[in-house]
């Protein structure tokens, strides 16, 4: 070969150079296309990733919460999901601790990948021919696919969420990630976020948590329909264990602790959410349906407590009848209770309907405003004399509940008697519009017929009212006779302002001490609480509404429909259930307040003279009191006493109508004189006849003929 030839064949380039550098351009094309287009995805996948979510605006459940915040009822999203707000704070440190150690021991040093665990994963998923053992994923990319709820078992999917956490962790804190896992972590079905899963199985919040809890809720979210307690218990368990072993092996937790936790029992059924004040709840969120959390004024341990009573007495009723309840603070007018019905899902009673708001007929309840205007206008004194016997105003002619007359009493047991007769003739003197126009300056809104005046009707139920009304008429009556404005948190708050009282103090007070001497239910103390009741027309509604110190509660039993329940009355059926309500109020009780500067101690002989009596102002409405008649024995009759074996039984004399005090005759002798009493007795010597006389303090008398024997 000539020189020439050599020098050439050396230029040459040699094959497998060759083949190596075409190897290592094409290596670096590939590589570079899959960087150009891995930079593709990642600007096209940044761009359409969803804004980076903030706590106070992602959609949660709206909850209804009490005075403390304590959760009375809450309400699904939009889409049907239980998704309660929540952070980190509010749930056990426990299972944040272990949740932090099973899911992402790196969470609080990465910045939203752990390559060391993605690379395990793609090692393990290689080595398992394709199938994946374990996922990778920290916590912040499991939120960026809680926040899209898009699956990621393929690349692009991944490569997303691995962006999308990134994302995360450039705008969020550690703690505001986490409480975003705590917000939207699945637990099965349409449960979603811790809260709402420690409500649905243990039914409690999350603030205290069991190692076996905390355990089965770190190992829910990794397959939560088929781990669901309430559909696998099995399932359920292994996974709790399973992860109760992990927490042993990498030393978070001893294993005396995971043993006695294995133990425990796991849930089988999910608990209900709480529904306590279901109808003011509703009323809440209609009332503001952005809000995420609306405060009411009420305590949840008493409306707890009352709905219970509400819906144990309707049981022992009647299955139709439903029971209403409201409470408030005398002082503020906050509601610490209202409950509508006897249970919002009670189908036979009507539980959907709100009674607190029923517009009803009060009955007898509103008695006390009247003699307290009485009082107040200075016709009468709790210790005056009124006249109860049968009455006509007009064509209007009133009755007692029982049908009989007591005929002279004092308007102190006229009242706690609740005497229909005597009340009437206190409203004709004091007026009904005045009576209507102190309803309404208690905040109350009395329904009258359109066009039509107030009548004497008013006194004994004829008027619509609700029970918040009432509630608010009897608050005033426990604060002295000032206007109390009820308020439930809802709106703003009522300004108090400078207006006229229902009553002055003075009345106010007496009113209050007659109404502590209504003879309590058999469940009852006398004394302690000042309350009045009240049947209306037909049976329909039974009222018990009363006060002490601090408190105010009212009560309605009935049916929402109207229609009669035979045998109701206030003092059966309410009555019992407001004493009970009281009994519940624990450290709320307080004693009724003591009498203001300006009250008259005094028996009806020790009062002004004008004062003895109550006078109507125009006799000329009410006519004057009949002559009295001896009521027994008949005139005629025989009266069988035993006297013709010797004995001396006492003959009773009794008398009806007239004005005590009266003065008794046997023979024309004198034989008894009573101040108020309409009997006396009288001996005989002997069997015969007598002639008894009766005079009263106008003179007037009668007198009968008997036969003694």
């Amino acid at each position: 070969m000539t020189e020439e030839g050599r020098d050439t064949k050396d230029k040459q380039p040699r094959p497998w150079v060759a083949r190596l550098t075409l190897f290592g351009f094409s290596v670096f094309v590939i590589v570079l296309a899959g960087v150009i287009q891995l930079v593709s995805w990642t600007t096209t996948i940044s761009a359409s990733l969803p804004a980076v979510p903030d706590l106070e605006t992602l959609p949660v459940s709206a909850e209804v919460t009490d005075r403390d915040g304590l959760l009375l009822r809450p309400f699904t999203t939009a889409g049907g999901h239980w998704r309660l707000p929540v952070t980190r704070a509010g749930v056990d440190k426990r299972f944040i601790d272990m949740l932090i150690a099973y899911e992402d021991r790196g969470f609080t040093s990465h910045e939203g990948i752990a390559w060391n665990s993605m690379l395990r994963a793609a090692g393990q998923f290689v080595l398992a021919g394709g199938r994946v053992v374990s996922g990778g994923s920290t916590l912040t990319m499991q939120v960026a696919r809680l926040i899209e709820g898009q699956p990621t078992r393929n690349a692009f999917g991944k490569l997303r969420q691995m962006i999308h956490a990134q994302q995360l962790e450039a705008n969020l804190s550690k703690d505001e990630i986490l409480d975003l896992y705590l917000t939207l972590a699945p637990y099965g079905g349409n449960i979603e976020g811790i809260r709402a899963a420690t409500l649905a199985y243990f039914g409690k919040e999350p603030t205290r948590l069991t190692t076996a809890e905390a355990a089965l809720l770190v190992a829910l979210p990794q397959s939560p329909e088929a781990r669901r307690p309430d559909r696998d218990q099995a399932a359920a368990l292994a996974s709790r264990n399973m992860v109760l072993d992990r927490l042993v092996s990498i030393g978070t937790i001893a294993e005396e602790e995971a043993r006695a936790a294995k133990l425990e029992p796991i849930p089988t059924a999910r608990k209900p959410f709480p529904m306590l004040a279901a109808h003011m709840a509703e009323q809440a969120v209609k009332a503001q349906p952005t809000a995420r959390t609306v405060e009411l004024t009420l305590d949840k341990r008493l409306q707890d407590a009352l709905e219970r009573l509400a819906a144990a007495r309707a049981r022992l009723i009647d299955p139709r009848v439903s029971v209403a309840i409201l409470a408030a603070d005398i002082e503020s007018g906050e509601i610490l209770a209202s409950v509508g019905s006897a249970g919002l899902l009670a189908t036979e009673s009507a539980g959907f309907v709100d009674m607190t708001k029923a517009v009803r007929s009060p009955g007898s309840t509103l008695k006390p405003l009247i003699y307290g205007l009485a009082f107040e206008l200075g016709l009468a004194h709790p210790q005056s004399l009124i006249e109860d016997r049968p009455t006509a105003f007009g064509g209007y002619v009133p009755v007692n509940f029982d049908g009989f007359n007591r005929g002279t009493v004092t308007i102190h047991d006229a009242l706690t008697e609740s005497l229909n007769i005597p009340a009437v003739v206190v409203l004709d003197a004091v007026g009904p519009a005045r009576l209507v126009s102190r309803l309404k300056r208690a905040h109350a809104n009395p329904l009258l017929p359109v066009d039509t005046a107030p009548s004497l009707a008013v006194g004994l139920g004829g008027v619509g009212i609700t029970l918040r009304d009432l509630v608010s008429v009897y608050a005033a009556l426990g604060h002295g006779g000032e206007p109390v404005s009820l308020y439930d948190g809802l709106g703003e708050r009522p300004v108090p302002q400078v207006s006229a009282d229902v009553l002055d103090p003075v009345s106010a007070w007496y009113v209050a001490d007659i109404l502590a001497d209504v003879p309590p239910p058999l469940n009852g103390s006398p004394g302690r609480v000042a309350y009045k009741t009240g049947t209306s027309y037909g049976y329909r509604d039974a009222w018990a509404i009363g006060f002490d110190g601090k408190t105010v509660v009212g009560v309605w039993v009935g049916r929402p429909d109207g229609a009669p329940v035979p045998g109701l009355s206030g003092i059966t059926g309410a009555a019992p259930i407001l004493f009970e309500a009281f009994d519940r109020l624990g450290s709320r009780k307080a004693a009724l307040p003591k009498a203001p500067p300006g009250v008259l101690f005094a028996s009806n002989t020790e009062l002004p003279t004008p004062l003895r009596r109550f006078r109507h102002p125009n006799e000329n409405l009410v006519a004057r009191i009949s002559a009295p008649e001896i009521a027994f024995p008949g005139d005629g009759v025989d009266v069988d006493l035993g006297l013709r074996s010797g004995s001396l039984s006492p003959l009773v004399v009794k008398v009806r109508n007239g004005v005590p005090p009266f003065t008794f005759f046997a023979n024309g002798a004198p034989f008894g004189r009573s101040q108020f009493a309409r009997q006396d007795s009288w001996t005989p010597d002997g069997p015969g006849y007598v002639t008894l006389s009766v005079v009263d303090a106008e003179g007037r008398g009668d007198t009968v003929t008997v036969f003694l024997d």
